[in-house]
Order: structure tokens, then sequence, then C-alpha cells
């Protein structure tokens, strides 16, 4: 598979957060942490879950690694669940049953079995974004019974509200209670897997019925969802999900701002807790990027390269209050991801760009009552 030429990364260039140096240190270290058999932990010896590890991949694309992040979806479609689904997490580096370890060859054994819903339907985003990046046909028709057996697992779980359930436990039992970020970001998947599906010419009708359903309760019935207004994701996730859009962004974005940025070091995961993390800054800054507000998006970016540590990866996050310190002591790949992902927004990368602004993908059809 080809890459797209020198000045492929160019779009990795953005002043104040990434030299071109810079961004070739960091893709090396998630290209580091990554096993041979494709998947990507968090860090080497930790643990890897679906989402993440996705997210991790978008990055290896944007970043002109194709080969490494097919092989991330590879690794997804080898490890996929007969449902449909996958475990909520894999361990690396847990011994078999005899004591002995595990080679990097061998598949990651399930850490918890739960199976959440907006972990399995991420990998439409991925795939959709690395056929846009590569224009690999043959990828697209390997992955199209991947990404139909996940959507499939994930709209079994809808309600009739339009909200999604959040998980199935591990003895199969449906949790109904629906999470606004992750329907937010199932929201942002169901679209990519219905560009897969018109690419394909294999139209999908549930699919876009269960997208509008879904658009209208996170944009129109905030009760319908668990409240976890105190995290940011909550806050900006609908945004980013691109469930709501123009002036209810605006002002959902304004209303919270002095809430969670903290000026010059980033956004805070949870309220009260002085800690912003690198992960939700970077969300942010695309969610920003997503409402044409490029400046502000690169001031929050710019805001937390005091989490870049030596060698190109960044912290989790950061506590700014009494012992302050980084914590936890992780240099995690998805971290890397965000912001690598955000640049590439910015920066104009064609794939990133399309699977983000939603300018291009299919939206679904609401219900009657909400047009």
């Amino acid at each position: 598979m080809a890459g797209r030429g020198p000045d492929a990364t160019e779009h990795l260039v953005l002043p104040g957060v990434l030299t071109a140096e810079q961004a070739a240190e960091t893709v090396a270290g998630i290209l580091a942490a990554q096993r041979p058999d494709g998947a990507i932990p968090w860090f080497r010896g930790h643990h890897l879950d679906p989402w993440d590890h996705t997210e991790a991949a978008m990055a290896l694309d944007a970043a002109d690694e194709p080969e490494a992040a097919a092989r991330a979806y590879e690794w997804l479609a080898r490890n996929q669940n007969e449902d449909g689904s996958w475990y909520a997490s894999y361990t690396d580096g847990t011994p078999h049953a005899d004591g002995t370890p595990h080679t990097d060859t061998a598949a990651m054994p399930p850490g918890d079995r739960g199976r959440e819903t907006n972990f399995c339907a991420y990998v439409a985003v991925g795939i959709w974004h690395h056929y846009l990046a590569t224009g690999d046909d043959a990828f697209l028709d390997r992955m199209w019974p991947v990404v139909h057996a996940a959507i499939e697992f994930v709209l079994a779980l809808q309600q009739p509200g339009g909200q999604i359930g959040w998980k199935r436990e591990a003895d199969g039992t449906a949790v109904n209670d629906a999470l606004l970020t992750g329907c937010s970001s199932v929201h942002q998947a169901l679209r990519c897997a219905l560009a897969i599906a018109e690419e394909r010419e294999e139209p999908q009708p549930d699919w876009e019925l269960a997208a509008g359903a879904l658009r209208h309760a996170i944009r129109d019935h905030p009760e319908r969802f668990l409240d976890k207004s105190a995290y940011s994701m909550d806050w900006y996730y609908p945004v980013l999900g691109g469930a709501v859009t123009g002036a209810r962004a605006t002002a959902r974005i304004a209303a919270e701002w002095d809430r969670f940025v903290v000026p010059g070091l980033g956004v805070r995961c949870v309220l009260p807790n002085p800690w912003v993390t690198g992960g939700e800054s970077c969300e942010l800054a695309l969610a920003l990027w997503v409402m044409g507000e490029s400046d502000r998006a690169l001031e929050v970016l710019q805001s937390i390269q005091h989490l870049r540590a030596d060698g190109g990866m960044y912290w989790t996050g950061y506590v700014f209050e009494g012992h302050r310190a980084y914590w936890p002591e992780e240099l995690t790949t998805w971290t890397a991801g965000s912001l690598l992902l955000a640049v590439a927004a910015l920066g104009g990368d064609e794939a990133t760009t399309a699977v983000f602004s939603g300018e291009r993908l299919p939206l679904g059809l609401e219900p009657d009552c909400c047009r």
C-alpha cells in the first residue's frame, strides 16, 4: 500500500504544537508501542481497549503509516466476537495458564469481558478513515462484514427513545442505561457506517432510522441519559459527534467553557478535580475545529504542550493544585493519537477532516415528529 508522497505529513506541522521533527517522534512512539500482531495497547505491557486502539490507528493513517494502521484493523477483524462485539479490554503481558508468557504475536487475552457499545461502533469511524486515506477497495471489502456485525450488535441495544444502552455484561445481560458521551460517539460511527454502506451500494435503512433517532435523543432529550455532567466529555462530545451543530453547538460550548477550561493548562477531565488531561483537551480542540473555531482550537492545543515528554509521547494528565504532578505516570498511545488527529484536522488532512466535519457523511433519517 503506497504512502502519499514526501509531503504527506506536512499537515502535522502546527506552530506552537508540533514541528516536523516532533511529529515524526510522536508517530515513532505510537509505532514502538504497536505489537507485531497489530494490537496497539495504551503502552507496552498495558491493556488495549478497542476505542483507543482505533484512535491510535487513525492517527497512524493521518501520519502516512497506512500499513501499520491496516495491521491494527486486521487485529480487530481477527478478534471480533461472534456477536459482532469486542471485549472492553484486552490484557497485554498476561501469562498463559501454565505460567509461560505470551509472545508478541499471540492474541491479547480479554481482561474486562463486558462489551461496550461505543467501543464496538467506533471501528466504523476508523475503517472509513482508512479507506479515505488509502482508497483501498479490497480493504473495505474485507472489513464490511466486520462493520456490519459491529453495528448490528450496537443497535440491538437501542432503546425506544433513540438512546443506546452502554454495554452488555460479560454474561450477556443488557445494560439499557445510556451515556451521552458514548452515544455521541456512536452517532458519528453510525454515519461513517452509512458512508461505507453507501460506497458499497448496500443500503441500510434501519441504520438510517437509528442514526436519526439517536441524534434526536442527544439533541433534544438529555433526560434519556445518565447524568454525567461533571465530566467534560458530556459537554463537548455532542458537538464532536456531530449531533449538535450551529448556534446550539456554539451556545453549548460557551455555557461550560469557564468550568472546564483551565487557561494555559488544558481541559479538566471531571469537576471539581484539579486535573487536566491531554485526551479531553485534544478532543475539545477537534470539537472547536468542527464548529469553525480553529483559532481557539489552536490555543487549546498549544496550552497542553507541557504534557509532552522526552521521546515525543504525552502524559495522560496533570494535577495542577497541591502536590503538582503528572498523573497517572503513563505515556499513552491514545493521548498521542488524539493530538495527531486534532493537528491533522487543523492542517486539512482530507481523510481526517471528512470523518470529523461530517459534511460528507450521511445524516440518517430523523423521526417524522422531529424534522
